[in-house]
């Protein structure tokens, strides 16, 4: 598909109504860090999508009487963000030769996520995805569509509304499914795009179902460096040529780890990508380090613990300074104890929140 395939050419008038999607976040095994014009990644990625940590957006929508400027109001957690507004006129603006119902309409966003509220967790993906998703359904009214959508309606459907999460925000490309998602054109994937994400399409072995994510809230802090201003800094970098391809070969890599179900693959080729992203960051001009010294306490402590016990736990990191703890559904006992007793110590006030794989975005309800 292309972008013409998204553009929307006609569709009727509705006076008002709203819709409410919840969509989760995600964590990338294979890191995308660096992009192209139009939010297009310079190297292919794949995630897991989350399940309780997600967005849930309601989108109200009113006809104006002049389709003028944009416009709309931001509420998180029922307080007025007016702090929001320029992302959001930013994405809209990205959005809007596919999406031109937007200046007819005032709009009211109304976001809540389920994690707490500068938990240190980016809420970019789950919150662009959640918003293009109510945009979706209302696009799907406007055309008058079916209550109940065709297997290509519902997969036209599932694809635009990545390819719009995509241009707010890259990463939320791959939280409308789940449970793995590829984003970038990869060869040995068929269907794999840079517009949108897809359902990874291959066999998962029964080790990576229902796998468990113990996020470490290390520091709640605002990042130093926005994740924006980061992918930006990859285009002058003296390694990202050979970065982009070693994204490329480990995600070929984890085709026959996933269907093998080789953990210690797995493991390998994770903590990699993990430090390999901040390796980035530290290489770049300006350079900087997002990571902590609690940070690198909880790594030096899985890799111990690992060594210790045979167990299959390992860590992977975003642009932040928080850890993933990632182990089978299998290990919940045992890895769960560690993490009380071994490594909360490290996080910030005690914090953390235990997760585990879902399955995409939900429909909460229409009006």
């Amino acid at each position: 598909m292309t972008e013409t395939d998204f553009v929307l050419d006609q569709y009727s008038q509705i006076d008002s109504g709203s819709h409410t999607w919840s969509s989760p976040s995600n964590i990338a095994l294979v890191k995308y860090w660096g992009k192209k014009d139009n939010q297009i990644p310079a190297n292919s990625s794949i995630s897991f999508t989350l399940d309780n940590c997600k967005t849930v957006t309601t989108l109200r929508y009113s006809k104006k009487d002049h389709a003028d400027d944009f416009s709309f109001e931001v509420f998180l957690d029922g307080d007025k963000k007016d702090s929001f507004k320029p992302k959001i006129e930013t994405f809209f603006k990205r959005i809007e030769a596919y999406v031109p119902f937007l200046r007819d309409y005032h709009f009211v966003i109304e976001t809540a996520n389920t994690f707490p509220h500068s938990s240190g967790i980016a809420s970019s993906a789950s919150g662009m995805s959640a918003l293009a998703l109510c945009l979706m359904s209302i696009e799907k009214e406007l055309i008058g569509a079916n209550v109940i959508l065709s297997e290509a309606e519902e997969s036209y459907f599932i694809k635009k509304a990545s390819f719009l999460a995509r241009l707010g925000s890259g990463s939320a490309c791959r939280s409308i499914e789940g449970d793995l998602v590829v984003w970038g054109e990869h060869q040995d994937i068929q269907g794999s795009s840079d517009l949108f994400g897809v359902k990874y399409p291959f066999e998962v072995h029964k080790n990576f179902k229902n796998y468990q994510d113990t996020i470490l809230l290390v520091d709640k802090g605002e990042k130093q460096v926005s994740s924006t201003v980061g992918h930006g800094l990859m285009h002058n970098h003296p390694f990202a040529e050979e970065r982009f391809k070693q994204a490329h070969d480990n995600l070929s890599t984890l085709i026959n780890v996933f269907k093998a179900g080789d953990l210690d693959t797995f493991i390998s080729i994770v903590e990699s990508e993990a430090l390999t992203l901040h390796a980035m960051m530290m290489a770049s001009m300006p350079y900087f380090i997002l990571m902590k010294p609690n940070t690198l306490e909880i790594i030096n402590k899985i890799w111990v613990f690992r060594q210790e016990t045979g167990s299959k736990v390992c860590f992977t990191l975003d642009a932040g300074a928080n850890v993933h703890v990632l182990y089978p559904e299998a290990e919940c006992e045992q890895v769960c104890e560690f993490i009380k007793n071994e490594l909360v110590a490290h996080c910030q006030n005690g914090q953390y929140i235990c997760d585990q794989i879902g399955f995409g975005a939900r429909l909460m309800k229409n009006e």
